[in-house]
């Protein structure tokens, strides 16, 4: 069987792991594309695959258990949402490595950390509601750490949707790409109801027959109202699906291999359109240059194996040619927290996502 990565059709992902019958398989892939926005989602689902919605529910609560599903909630996007995500690295000296990475972790800005192969050792995201907040959540790291952090804000999205496709020979539709979003009519301002009800949703939603109904309890709405909210959203581009998130290093690609570029200024947004295009990139930015960081096109790639990723890698060069000057693949050694991007955050007391 041969399985695929990306966007449908791309790239080979790994083997389905041998605690995953072929039924889980196509339950993560097609959920991976989106749940419906019904009542009872997990219902409609379930008659996709020819089984009862309880044996659905517990497959996804087993598989969330076991490390292949991190969760089922809204994937935000922060820039329609008002607010930011930042990529940002130390150089860490490795006596302390372990000591910064617990200061670092600490922080509920820090989404991944992850160890990666070069000076710049640690690598993390932060997200906040605001600017602001990314600003201030740096300066209170170099406090605590001593280090200075290297900044690399977004400043071109080119591309950024990663599927791991398990299966072939799927139902129609359940291989297929996603549908673009809609694309927002006017801009749409978060109220006070609109972030709590993110902040509860982000972390996912209950694996439950009615997850909409338990997550209307926790905000006090009524469930016509939250899915009334979550449509909205949907439709101005800040929530861009609601969808199954799985764990792709439990599935087996353990070589993520994040590519830096030094691309000519002049055709970098014309390349880096054409990079993010390729099925197997799953994410593909321009950043800033810095001092000591020449390189201002990324593009992640993953694989199997570091071989995999590295001639994928040799795939995106052929595309950037004489544009390039120099360029690198820095693959992740250890993963330090994996806890999602949250840009909204609720009451410790009531922060429990999925149940």
């Amino acid at each position: 069987m041969n399985h695929h990565l990306g966007r449908a059709g791309a790239g080979h992902a790994p083997d389905v792991p041998i605690a995953l019958d072929a039924l889980d398989a196509r339950i993560i892939t097609h959920l991976q594309d989106g749940l419906p926005l019904t009542p009872r989602p997990f219902t409609q689902i379930a008659d996709r695959f020819g089984i009862t919605e309880d044996e659905l529910l517990t497959r996804l609560r087993g598989l969330k258990e076991d490390g292949f599903v991190m969760r089922i909630g809204p994937l935000v996007n922060a820039d329609a949402a008002g607010g930011a995500y930042m990529l940002a690295a130390l150089a860490v000296p490795p006596r302390r490595f372990d000591e910064v990475a617990a200061i670092v972790n600490a922080f509920d800005e820090v989404a991944h950390n992850y160890q990666r192969d070069h000076v710049f050792n640690m690598w993390f995201v932060i997200a906040a509601s605001s600017r602001q907040g990314i600003a201030e959540t740096v300066r209170a790291i170099e406090r605590a750490t001593g280090l200075s952090v290297l900044q690399l804000p977004k400043e071109r999205e080119y591309f950024v949707d990663f599927r791991v496709r398990l299966c072939d020979g799927q139902s129609p539709g359940e291989a297929q790409p996603a549908p673009a979003p809609p694309t927002p009519r006017q801009p749409h301002s978060l109220d006070e109801a609109d972030r709590r009800l993110l902040a509860l949703a982000q972390p996912g939603l209950a694996l439950r027959p009615a997850p909409w109904r338990a997550l209307a309890e926790r905000v006090d709405m009524t469930e016509n109202e939250v899915l009334s909210r979550i449509r909205r959203l949907l439709a101005a581009g800040v929530i861009r699906r609601i969808a199954l998130v799985p764990n792709h290093y439990r599935l087996g690609l353990r070589a993520n291999g994040m590519s830096v570029w030094d691309v000519d200024d002049a055709r970098v947004d014309e390349l880096g359109r054409r990079v993010g295009a390729l099925p197997f990139v799953s994410h593909c930015y321009r950043r800033p240059r810095r001092r000591g960081w020449p390189y201002n096109l990324f593009a992640m790639v993953h694989g199997r194996t570091r071989e995999e990723a590295l001639a994928r890698a040799a795939d995106i060069a052929k595309v950037l040619g004489d544009a390039v000057r120099a360029h690198e693949v820095l693959f992740s050694t250890r993963i330090l927290k994996k806890t999602g991007t949250r840009l909204f955050r609720a009451d410790k007391s009531e922060d429990r996502g999925e149940r």
